[in-house]
């Protein structure tokens, strides 16, 4: 199909509200890129002489179990105070559900464009799965490279009836297969600042679970576009699974940016921004975004993992005595999300939303 670069409307319809996505612009025949895609200077990322930052060794989770414990939750207390990301093996999740899983997220992009754009948010069948391109495109000064498919977790029927055929079952295994890390990585974070969460309240903090199939087409102008703006993930922990062509980006102290590089058979772990609320501050929602490649076409498949819409979030009061003072307010999680969403990527500005006035 022929496609007018030039008319950005005609673009943006084909691209977004049809539902061809980045991948559909490739598959046309496209050599460069148009200009709806192309990021202010400021937003670019050089990737000559990039940083590589401490994530790139990864924590061992089965030592938590073991005489080592101690040392392995510094470990992971250690990476959630400054980076707010860190990479685990030995995690639980076998290593063949993950290649498997980059293989359906494959599978599920590579579909026609129609079988594709059935789940756009206007028209899916099911108020559980939505596929797109970008952020908000709508509202973003440029668009992101980047087209996904997002599946909200209510239950395993639900799930294995409404989530896309190519990746259901695999999808399923990997949330359900990843949940025992997730909680046990919270509880050694709570523990840390003497605090132990009743299983129901646990369970409410992290009532909201969804998995995503990231879709990173090849790029044939790097430097000019973004896979994902600077942004800081919402909920209290994400668990994401990198493919070997790598991308992910995280912001230091010092303003710079490193690259946290794939590891074969390991997991990322993010503190989002639940969790910063939550700790006063003491734990850091990392700050990150994606860059796109030209050697090919990436995947990534996180796991969100949040509160209930219902769930009021602030900093725990164990926490605000300790600290002397509360720096974030409480709030119903549902106006958190609803605020998050309805601005484009840029950086850590959500969070000022719930800070104490």
């Amino acid at each position: 199909m022929a496609v007018n670069y030039e008319d950005q409307t005609i673009l943006f319809d084909f691209v977004v509200k049809q539902g061809n996505g980045v991948k559909g612009l490739i598959d046309s025949g496209m050599s460069c890129v148009p200009q709806p895609f192309v990021q202010p200077p400021s937003e670019r990322i050089a990737t000559l002489n990039g940083q590589t930052c401490e994530a790139a060794q990864p924590i061992d989770l089965s030592q938590l179990d073991g005489p080592h414990h101690k040392e392995v939750a510094k470990q992971i207390v250690e990476a959630a105070e400054t980076l707010g990301f860190f990479q685990v093996v030995n995690h639980g999740v076998s290593i063949e559900l993950l290649e498997l899983l980059k293989t359906s997220a494959h599978e599920f992009f590579a579909q026609p464009p129609e079988k594709k754009a059935t789940y756009l948010k206007e028209v899916s069948p099911s108020k559980l799965v939505k596929y797109g391109t970008s952020f908000v495109p709508e509202k973003e000064k440029a668009i992101e490279w980047k087209d996904y498919v997002s599946m909200l977790y209510t239950n395993d029927h639900e799930a294995l009836q409404h989530w896309p055929q190519p990746c259901r079952e695999v999808a399923l295994a990997f949330l359900k297969s990843s949940m025992q890390m997730v909680k046990r990585v919270v509880e050694v974070l709570m523990e840390d600042v003497g605090v132990r969460l009743e299983e129901e309240r646990m369970n409410s903090l992290m009532g909201t679970k969804m998995v995503n199939m990231n879709y990173y087409p090849t790029c044939p102008s790097p430097e000019l576009t973004i896979g994902v703006g600077r942004h800081s993930d919402m909920g209290m922990l994400t668990v994401l699974l990198q493919d070997g062509i790598g991308g992910l980006y995280v912001r230091l102290d010092n303003g710079d940016w490193a690259e946290i590089p794939p590891l074969n058979g390991a997991l990322v772990i993010n503190v989002g921004d639940t969790l910063q609320i939550l700790s006063n501050g003491k734990y850091k929602s990392a700050e990150h975004r994606v860059r796109t490649t030209n050697i090919g076409s990436r995947v990534s498949v996180p796991i969100f993992t949040a509160p209930n819409p219902s769930e009021k979030i602030g900093p725990l009061p164990q926490v605000v005595k300790r600290d002397g003072v509360a720096r974030y307010k409480e709030l119903l999680f549902q106006d958190y999300m609803n605020n998050f969403f309805s601005q484009p990527h840029d950086g850590k500005k959500s969070l000022d939303f719930a800070r104490a006035d």
